[in-house]
C-alpha cells in the first residue's frame, strides 16, 4: 500500500505491519493515513480480522515529531485529529482488531494498541503515555475504561512507564505471548471472528462498545487548541 505500511491479505485476515523501523514505527502523517485507508479497504473487502504489528524493535513510538518545527499549530492539530480518527476507526470496526506489541512503546502508539479488541503484548514490552506533558488529551478516556479511573489517573499524572505484566494485571493487555506465538494468535483471531456472521459480530461489538467518539474528539481538540501548542511540544522534547 505504501512505503510506511505493509499489508498482507490472508483471506479474511488482513495483517498490517507498521514499516518504519528506522523511526521505531512513529506515526507520521503518511502512516496514519495509510492505516485508515487499510482499515477502510479491509472492511470493504469483507475482512473478519485485522491484525496490527510493528517491524523492527517495537510496535510504535507514537507521534512522529520529526518535522514538527516546520508545521503550524493548525497542522499539528489536524495530525492529532487524524490519529483520533484512526483510534475511533479501530475501536468501532466490525472486524476483530488485534494489536501485537513488543519493545518500547509510547504515546499514540500505545493508544493504537489500546483501541484494538485483542491486545497481545510480548513479555518484554513496555508502555508510556506522555501526551499530557504537552497538554494533549488523546486516548485518555479509552485507557481509563480498560484499567479504571484511579489507575489511569496514577499512570497518566506521572507519565509512568509500565511493563507488560503491569498491562496484563490492569486489563490494558488481554494476554502476554512471545513473538513466535503471534502467527497462531492471528489464526485464532480469524477463527474467533468467523464463528459469528458478519452481522452478529458487528452487533455484538456495537452492544459492548463504550466509545464516546464526539466527546473524545472534543476533548482532544480543546486540549490541542490551547494557544502555545508548539511551545509546549518544544518544552516537552527538551525535557525528554
Amino acid at each position: 500500500m505504501s512505503g510506511v505500511l505493509r499489508v498482507d491479505k490472508e483471506g479474511a485476515r488482513h495483517l498490517l505491519t507498521l514499516a518504519r523501523p528506522e523511526k521505531m514505527n512513529a506515526l507520521s502523517a503518511d502512516l496514519v493515513e495509510a492505516l485508515i485507508a487499510a482499515l477502510d479497504d479491509a472492511e470493504a473487502q469483507g475482512a473478519k480480522a485485522v491484525v496490527l504489528q510493528g517491524e523492527g524493535r517495537n510496535f510504535s513510538a507514537g507521534f512522529d515529531f520529526g518535522d514538527w518545527e516546520a508545521q503550524s499549530e493548525g497542522d499539528l492539530l489536524l495530525r492529532f485529529v487524524r490519529i483520533e480518527t484512526l483510534l475511533q476507526r479501530l475501536a468501532a470496526s466490525p472486524c476483530l482488531t488485534v494489536a501485537l506489541a513488543h519493545g518500547r512503546n509510547f504515546g499514540a502508539g500505545v493508544d493504537v494498541f489500546g483501541a484494538c479488541k485483542w491486545r497481545v503484548s510480548a513479555p518484554d514490552a513496555t508502555f508510556r503515555m506522555p501526551g499530557l506533558k504537552f497538554g494533549l488529551v488523546l486516548g485518555t478516556r479509552r485507557y481509563a475504561s480498560l484499567v479504571g479511573a484511579e489507575r489511569a489517573r496514577t499512570v497518566l499524572e506521572q507519565a509512568a512507564t509500565f511493563s507488560a505484566e503491569d498491562a496484563l494485571r490492569d486489563g490494558f493487555a488481554s494476554r502476554l505471548a512471545p513473538q513466535q506465538e503471534w502467527p497462531q494468535i492471528g489464526q485464532q483471531a480469524l477463527d474467533t471472528a468467523s464463528a459469528l456472521t458478519d452481522s452478529s459480530r458487528a452487533q455484538l461489538y456495537a452492544a459492548l462498545s463504550q466509545e464516546t467518539p464526539d466527546a473524545d474528539l472534543a476533548r482532544l481538540v480543546r486540549s490541542a487548541a490551547q494557544p502555545g501548542l508548539k511551545d509546549r511540544v518544544a518544552a516537552y522534547l527538551q525535557a525528554r
